[in-house]
């Protein structure tokens, strides 16, 4: 019975297209490499309050502005800028090594 629902699972993996990212302003392709990870991963982000179908997720080192259809995997790359860096977390971690 066990075995069966993970065959069923497989399957169903197996069959998911990767979403489709169309970039409006040429970013890099490991931005775009990563904002593939982040959607395959099931990331859904932070919904924009004013705008329906639009998403704020946070990569590694860039946060992604997308467009995501409403019908279909395609998604569409607005923006990407870097997170911001806390400073007085940056000076903790360098002067407090790790053990």
């Amino acid at each position: 019975m066990l075995l069966l629902a993970l065959e069923d699972r497989m399957k169903l993996n197996a069959n998911k297209k990767p979403p489709l990212i169309e970039d409006l302003r040429e970013h890099s392709q490991e931005q775009i490499a990563e904002l593939r990870f982040l959607l395959e991963t099931g990331l859904t982000g932070r919904p924009d309050p004013r705008r329906p179908g639009f998403f704020e997720l946070d990569g590694v080192a860039d946060v992604y502005y997308v467009f995501r259809y409403p019908a279909g995997h395609k998604v569409l790359l607005l923006a990407a800028w870097q997170r911001e860096v806390d400073p007085v977390a940056e000076m903790v971690a360098y002067s407090c090594p790790a053990a």
